[in-house]
């Protein structure tokens, strides 16, 4: 016998240029002006960036050169990371009180399962629209929201409108959205990915849908089988309320290319300080130690040394990267520095389940 799965009612939370709209909500001189929070210099990137800059083309992960080329009236301000995560944490508060069921992706957006919810509302729609009311009254700032039967549908569905506007995507529309949406607005397809689709002909979801699962197989290896379902409304991974931590890391990049390794370990030790902030702060700890080193022609290297036992503090973590530094001789000057640490001792703690899915009646379905 198939068994019959439940419609989950999934919204898709997400901030609206959470970074730069909290620097023009801090300082009103700001508002309506094209900023870009990060480094403005030759090494500099964009984190994020106020609508008024995407007008000229201005995106995150931006070099901040290219930036300004595109933009020359726009603002660089440096990100201020405390603020942005205080305020995350306010709009987690809200989330809270509408359902449990909370998956956090990142600071400025989630997942939330209000299939059976605090409030008692059947209505997802109503929901998202009280829950962005709610962040507007108590932080100031715009959100954006998908909603659907699942996390995929609901992702994409959250674009669809930005900003300050969400998407309701119930689920006699799901395949009738899906077949009609550019290939190219499928989450997680980027952009090598959408060439690729491109070349074989598949533009929309209703070209992906003709193709068979062997073919899909044969041109995206495991992800054949992941595109196959997607587009036929099929994504059945859970909102999970804990997300478990696989590594922790800080990183820099340097003005300067730097060649001595008396520079660089002054900018490890500087490094290693953050990484303990954030080991304390998750409370974790880590066996394996990894070095990383980009050199000024762009070339990456990593060197590990995994430990019998868990560490967090900076000073033991520095005793090993210095031996990772010294492990062999540089090849060049080196532009960017950065340590993380894995195999943490929460991997073997288990995630908390979603309480089982009950099966949803008929006026559950009707009112989404």
């Amino acid at each position: 016998m198939f068994e019959v799965l439940p419609i989950r009612k999934i919204i898709h939370v997400d901030m609206d240029a959470f970074y730069a709209s909290v620097e023009q909500l801090d300082n009103p001189e700001l508002a309506g002006k094209p900023i870009a929070v990060g480094g403005g210099g030759k090494r500099g990137v964009v984190s994020a960036a106020s609508y008024e800059a995407r007008k000229f083309g201005v995106r995150s992960a931006m070099s901040g050169v290219l930036a300004r080329k595109r933009c020359a009236d726009l603002i660089f301000i440096r990100p201020r990371f405390d603020r942005y995560k205080e305020i995350s944490e306010q709009i987690r508060k809200i989330f809270l009180e509408y359902t449990d069921l909370v998956e956090p992706l990142s600071l400025d957006e989630a997942y939330l399962d209000v299939t059976e919810n605090k409030k008692g509302n059947p209505s997802a729609t109503l929901i998202a629209k009280e829950i962005r009311e709610q962040i507007k009254e108590r932080t100031g700032l715009n959100a954006s929201a998908g909603i659907s039967i699942n996390k995929f549908v609901a992702k994409v569905a959250s674009d669809i409108n930005k900003p300050n506007g969400q998407k309701t995507v119930p689920p006699e529309e799901v395949i009738d959205f899906l077949e009609q949406l550019d290939i190219k607005k499928f989450y997680g397809v980027g952009k090598v990915m959408k060439e690729k689709m491109y070349r074989l002909g598949i533009f929309t979801g209703k070209d992906l849908k003709t193709k068979s699962i062997g073919f899909l197989a044969d041109n995206f290896g495991k992800s054949g089988t992941y595109y196959f379902n997607i587009v036929r409304g099929i994504h059945q991974g859970e909102v999970k309320p804990s997300r478990t931590r696989k590594s922790l890391a800080a990183e820099r990049t340097f003005s300067e290319n730097i060649s001595s390794e008396v520079f660089m370990l002054e900018r490890l030790e500087d490094i290693a300080k953050e990484v303990e902030r954030r080991l304390k702060s998750s409370r974790v700890a880590g066996k394996t130690i990894t070095l990383k080193i980009k050199y000024s022609d762009f070339t990456l290297q990593t060197r590990s040394r995994t430990l019998p036992h868990y560490v967090s503090s900076k000073d033991l973590i520095m005793n090993n990267v210095k031996d990772l530094l010294f492990q062999e001789k540089m090849k060049d000057s080196v532009r960017l520095l950065g340590i993380s640490l894995s195999n943490l001792n929460n991997e073997d703690k288990k995630e908390e389940k979603p309480p089982p899915d009950k099966t949803i009646d008929v006026q559950l379905k009707l009112d989404f």
